[in-house]
């Protein structure tokens, strides 16, 4: 929903980019040239440098468009920013030595000089845009450059925008005026509700109105015209989004069909060459990480054989992408004479009902006395789900991925487990780092029906290091 604050903003945060990379440039060259004595390979003059890196910063902000940074989908994210600003900078200074290669030209008098460039031109960029989105969130707080909306519709994503649109210092938006029925109205927002579009239209001017989001399409065509009519005479920012989900969960993609806006919607992201990028990161750092973390299975091992007498894993058969059975390793936690049945089933074996229902309320209960001593370690350590990188390396399970479900969970998930398992399963999740074992189940679902929509590969990233917090904090975790 690109305004003209939106665009101004990615215009100052070209110009500030250009002149933050050729600071870095020349605070490389002042570093190691002039205040360190050693001998250089090359004799680059300054002025000659300086005018040089002026000619090719242009190619580096060309990199950064490239990537998305002065899109708001991208400068809305901070970690993705920060990630793309990396990879941008990395590819700039490659093109530069390429550049050097090729023509067979001096640009970097010493071999430093490219390192302190990378470095600081990646440290000022994310410093320049964390400064500027201060300032900028400063200024919508003031009231400064925000758009002033009417959002018109009357399904739960009408809602849903208000919500998200409220917190104005972040969006740039305010909601000041709402046309649909009263139920979209959330509460708290201060906006004007009016439950006639016609009268919604004519008060345009009295509350400044500046954009009008429209997500529902009326059955009368001659409505939806007066809609956009409205907004072209009073030259207002328009956009339609639509209010069904469908529409904006998974990978979308605008065509044109037979002179028409057509809107291709696919299951998930997971596909083409992010579902190969994702098994080749599978496989290498699963890997690496059994190489690496083989001393720990081994000691695990020994204290399994001491401490817990039987069985050293535990196989369960689970359900994942495609709802393909797979046996999952597990370092076993249970007595060996527990885990083989339904868990409402054992429970009622050892004459505790109460646990049977609260297990088949909740798929979960507190204090199973199934557990021992050695394997109540295991849990609240994650150390137990820690065989599942082999189930990686077999390709069964991917790092990150919805969880494996059990087979008779299925009937829980209301419809739900096809787009579940549209994707590949994984050992650690969304759910996992947002509450893991606090969340309902159908709160679980939901967000795992998020990541099977919304994929990609800074999410992945993202769960990856909440996941190591999340273990070190042993929140949530059992």
């Amino acid at each position: 929903m690109p305004t003209k604050n939106t665009k101004f903003y990615s215009l100052i945060l070209i110009f500030a980019d250009f002149f933050v990379v050729l600071l870095a440039f020349t605070m490389a060259y002042i570093l190691r040239v002039q205040l360190d004595q050693r001998p250089l390979l090359n004799d680059v003059y300054a002025v000659d440098y300086f005018i040089s890196f002026s000619l090719i910063i242009p190619f580096w902000i060309v990199i950064f468009a490239s990537l998305s940074l002065y899109q708001s989908a991208t400068y809305s994210r901070r970690l993705v920013e920060w990630s793309k600003i990396a990879i941008g900078a990395f590819i700039g200074i490659l093109v530069i030595i390429g550049y050097e290669y090729v023509t067979e030209t001096t640009l970097f008098p010493a071999r430093l000089v490219v390192v302190y460039a990378f470095i600081g031109s990646f440290l000022l960029v994310v410093i320049e845009r964390e400064l500027l989105r201060l300032g900028r969130s400063l200024l919508f707080r003031l009231g400064h450059g925000i758009s002033r909306v009417l959002v018109i519709g009357n399904s739960s994503a009408t809602s849903d925008i208000v919500k998200s649109l409220a917190q104005t210092e972040k969006s740039g938006y305010k909601v000041v005026a709402i046309a649909g029925p009263r139920s979209v109205v959330p509460s708290g927002v201060a906006a004007r509700h009016f439950s006639s579009i016609d009268v919604a239209l004519k008060h345009l001017h009295d509350l400044n109105v500046t954009t009008i989001i429209q997500t529902d399409l009326y059955d009368s065509a001659e409505r939806n015209q007066r809609i956009l009519g409205a907004a072209q005479i009073n030259h207002l920012s328009y956009s339609f989004i639509p209010g069904e989900a469908e529409f904006y969960a998974g990978k979308n993609t605008v065509d044109v069909f037979l002179g028409y806006p057509m809107i291709s919607v696919s299951q998930t992201p997971l596909i083409g060459w992010g579902a190969i990028a994702k098994v080749i990161f599978d496989s290498i750092v699963s890997v690496l990480l059994v190489v690496i973390l083989s001393p720990v299975f081994l000691a695990l091992i020994v204290l399994q054989k001491i401490l817990n007498p039987g069985p050293i894993f535990y196989r369960s058969e689970r359900l994942s992408q495609f709802s393909k059975p797979i046996n999952l390793f597990k370092f076993r936690s249970m007595a060996p004479q527990y885990g083989k049945a339904d868990a409402a089933v054992e429970f009622r074996a050892m004459n505790r009902h109460d646990l049977a229902d609260e297990y088949q309320k909740h798929h979960k209960v507190d204090n199973d006395p199934r557990i021992t001593k050695f394997g109540q370690f295991l849990r609240a350590t994650s150390l137990d789900e820690l065989p599942q990188l082999f189930n990686v390396v077999k390709a069964e399970l991917s790092l990150v991925g919805p969880r494996p479900i059990l087979p008779q969970e299925t009937k829980f998930s209301s419809g739900k487990t096809a787009l579940l398992h549209s994707v590949k399963s994984g050992v650690t999740g969304l759910w996992q780092v947002s509450g893991r074992s606090n969340l309902s189940f159908d709160e679980r679902i939901e967000l795992e029906l998020f990541y099977a929509q919304n994929w990609s590969f800074w999410l992945d990233i993202k769960i990856l290091f909440k996941t190591v917090a999340v273990v070190f904090l042993r929140r949530g975790a059992r």
